[in-house]
Parts: C-alpha cells; structure tokens; sequence
C-alpha cells in the first residue's frame, strides 16, 4: 500500500518538479565524477612530475659518489645544490649504502638511516621517516667499478608538498565544481520557467475558461504545438455547446409534442366509466407531471461546466421586476437586494430560472414578506430566499428536495420547482439547502460555485 501511494504522488508530480529534480540529479551525479577524474589526473600528474625531480636528483647524486681505492670508501664528490640537505631532519635526504655496511648520508639525516627496499631497477616508494614524517623515496642499485659489492642510492623527499599542492588543487576543484553546479542549475531553472511558460499560459487560461472569464483559449501567444492543441480544445467545446443545444432543442421539442396528445387524451377520458376514468386520469396526471417538469428544465440553457460569467443583478432584472408586480398583486412585500458587480459562472437563462423557481415557491407559501439577498461568499456566490409562510418541518424540507415528491396536491407544483433548481445546482456544482428562515417560513439557500474546481460543499 505504501508503494502504491508513493507511486501515485510520484505521478502526481508536476513538469515543473520533474525536469528540476531531473536537473538537479543530473548535476549533483555528473559534477562529483568529473571532479574526481580532474582530482585524479591532477595528482597523478603532480606525483609523476614530483618523482622526476627526485629522479633528477638521484642521477645527480650517482654522478657524484666515488669509491676510494686505497680505504675502500665511500665519498661524495659534489653537492646536490639544495640547502634542504644539509638541514637536519628537513625531510630531504639521501643515503648510498653498500653490501658490507658501510653507509654515506647527508647531513640532513643525521643518525637515522632510510629503510631500504631489496629490488632490481628504479623503485619509488612511500616510507615513513625520522619523526615520523611521510616521505616519498626513489631508490635504485648501481655498481662502481673496482667494487664488488652493488650500491643502494636512495633520494627522498617529504610528502607534504605534494599532499599540500593536491589538496589546494582539490579545494578550489570543489569550490568551481560547487559554483558550476549552481550556475547550472539556475540556468536550468531558468530554462524550465521559460520552456514551461506558454504551458503557465495556456493552464491560466483554461482557469478563466473554467472560472467564466473567457470563452475559449487564446491561440496567438502560443508555439505552433500549444497553439494546435488549443484550437483542437476549442473546437471540442464548440462541438459539445452545440450538442448541448440540440439536445435541450430535442428535449423542448419531445415534451411539447407529449403535451398535445396528453390532454387530448384527458378529454376523452371523460367518456370512460367512472372507474377506468379515475385510473386513467392518475396515468395521464404522472405523464402530465412528467411532461411539465422536463419542459420546465428543457427551457434551461444548461451551460454545465465551461460557462461565461455573467452579471448577476443585469440578468436578473426582468425576473425581480416581473415577481415584484406579482407579489403587488396578492399583497406580497419582495424585498431585494444583489450585491453591485457580482459575476456568477452561470447561464443567464439558467440564473433566472433558479430565482424564479425559488421566489415563486416563497410568494405561493408567504403572508406578507418575502426576502432576496444575493452576494458574494465562500469562494463563489449566496442567494438566499426567505419567506414568512408556514414554513416546513426537517422531513418536510428533506422530502421537499426529492424528484416527484409533492407535499400538497392543493398547490401544485411546489415541488417542481425546487427539483427543477436541485437539477441546476448538480449541472454547475452548487448546493441547495432548506432551513427555517429568520422570518419564520421558509429559508432557500443557494451556494454557487466561483469556479467548476471549488468544492460543492462549501460551507453556505
């Protein structure tokens, strides 16, 4: 299970975080082995030039030991031109030692003597020293003539100087590697931003389309493959608005055409006997009921999801003022009010038939008041519709939201409307609630969504 959830946030990842981390781990592999192969050559390079200057000194020591015949000696006949020396334990030193003990030193080395290695040919070697110094030793044996035995000549040198001049090297090689790598990242972040954002772009502006702000993605500022895409997206939504009005087309068309025959047959069930005509008219009044509830909802535009948005108080002015007359008529006061500039992602069409379902449901139930209130909140828009009738108990207002259900037969269609609305509310992703209103009657709470992306929930 761990796996499974690691591997979905993992696919979840953004572009953005991918070709970084991408990047990033590119930088953090490839840097360290390039460092190591420049530190590498770089100390083999200082170690095989360190060891020729040892091996220059050991030729010229070479040159300059000479045997005495008459005591059978060792000497040294020259200088090897470094005071290094002759400066006890300096860390240079040089020693010739032959077969029967007889050893020559420099002056550096005092009392102590160099270990020496038993091979043929050139040897370089690291030892340690007197005082425990590392040195690093060239060493090879010779034979003088008139001597029997074979010399062993030694020439050494302390390795910190060349321990020190590695380490300086690979201190500033791990300095550049470090801003190299941060200059690389940064270009690449700055790659990946500017690579990414016709993509930042093209998301901003499916979110205005989603939100209502536009109505189609823009395809000028776009490369040649967005721009494609783009217009591909666009054409889809054209095709599916248009869709959507052949089948709200179709669905106005199928009721109306039930509706003749329907009361047609109403009328000629007058001439059935009483009891097959009291079956009959039940048959007809659900077909009926039917019929008006998809008529009703047919004459919604229907927008769904990517719809334009709208000003909530210009689309709602013929509705306000045409229920206002009513509410005049029966002695019904419609108080009103919607916030100046509010924008709702939603069909005018579709707006007007949700406030006039709701308020016509308030002034059929009301004595005397009816409220509007229309404003920003939570994310999106509130409209809430309270009236000062009887009001509703809980299982009246939870049956009152279920499809076909109507609590009095005396004032048909109460409970249209609201179904009507709840079919709104689920196309556009809002919520309608029922609660008892501060008025005494009814309260109609309406929560729609600023974007298809905020949550249907929301706190009202």
């Amino acid at each position: 299970m761990r796996r499974r959830a690691w591997r979905q946030r993992l696919a979840r990842t953004s572009i953005r975080a991918r070709l970084l981390i991408t990047s990033l781990l590119l930088v953090m592999v490839a840097l360290p082995l390039a460092g190591a192969g420049l530190a590498y050559n770089f100390r083999d390079a200082v170690t095989t030039a360190f060891d020729a200057r040892l091996e220059s000194w050991l030729n010229v020591l070479l040159a300059g030991v000479q045997l005495d015949a008459q005591n059978n000696d060792l000497r040294m006949t020259r200088s090897l031109g470094d005071p290094r020396f002759e400066r006890v334990f300096s860390g240079w030193y040089w020693q010739v030692r032959d077969g029967t003990g007889n050893t020559l030193t420099s002056r550096s080395l005092w009392d102590q003597r160099l270990a020496v290695d038993n091979v043929s040919g050139l040897n370089v070697r690291n030892v340690e020293g007197p005082r425990g110094k590392h040195l690093r030793v060239i060493e090879r044996d010779i034979r003088l003539p008139g001597h029997a035995a074979p010399l062993h000549v030694s020439v050494a040198a302390p390795r910190e100087e060349l321990n020190t001049e590695v380490a300086r090297f690979e201190w500033l090689l791990g300095l550049s590697l470090l801003a190299l790598g941060a200059l690389l990242l940064m270009g690449l972040a700055i790659q990946v931003r500017w690579g990414l954002a016709p993509l930042r772009r093209m998301h901003a502006n499916l979110r205005a389309v989603e939100s209502g702000d536009a109505d189609g993605l823009e395809t000028h500022f776009l490369p040649d493959e967005l721009a494609r895409l783009a217009r591909a997206m666009n054409g889809v939504l054209e095709r599916d608005k248009h869709l959507m009005e052949r089948g709200r087309h179709a669905a106005g068309n199928l009721a109306h055409a039930l509706k003749t025959p329907v009361s047609v047959l109403t009328t000629l069930a007058e001439r059935f006997p009483p009891d097959t005509r009291d079956r009959v008219r039940g048959e007809l009044g659900r077909i009926d009921d039917a019929v008006r509830h998809h008529l009703a909802r047919a004459s919604a535009a229907g927008g769904g999801v990517l719809t334009y948005k709208i000003d909530a108080a210009q689309a709602l002015t013929p509705v306000l003022e045409g229920l206002t007359r009513m509410g005049q008529r029966r002695g019904i006061q419609l108080t009103q009010s919607v916030s100046d500039d509010l924008k709702v992602r939603m069909e005018a069409q579709d707006l007007q038939e949700v406030v006039g379902n709701l308020l016509e449901n308030a002034m059929r139930w009301a004595d005397r008041r009816v409220t509007l209130r229309f404003y920003p909140q939570a994310g999106g828009a509130e409209l809430l519709i309270e009236d000062d009738g009887p009001g509703m108990s809980e299982q009246q207002r939870d049956a009152a939201l279920t499809r076909g259900m109507r609590l009095d037969e005396q004032r048909s269609g109460a409970g249209l409307g609201l179904s009507i609305v709840e079919d709104l509310m689920t196309l556009y992703g809002g919520r309608l609630s029922l609660s008892r209103a501060s008025l005494g009657g009814l309260a109609a709470r309406v929560w729609l969504p600023g974007s298809p992306l905020a949550p249907s929930d929301a706190e009202a």
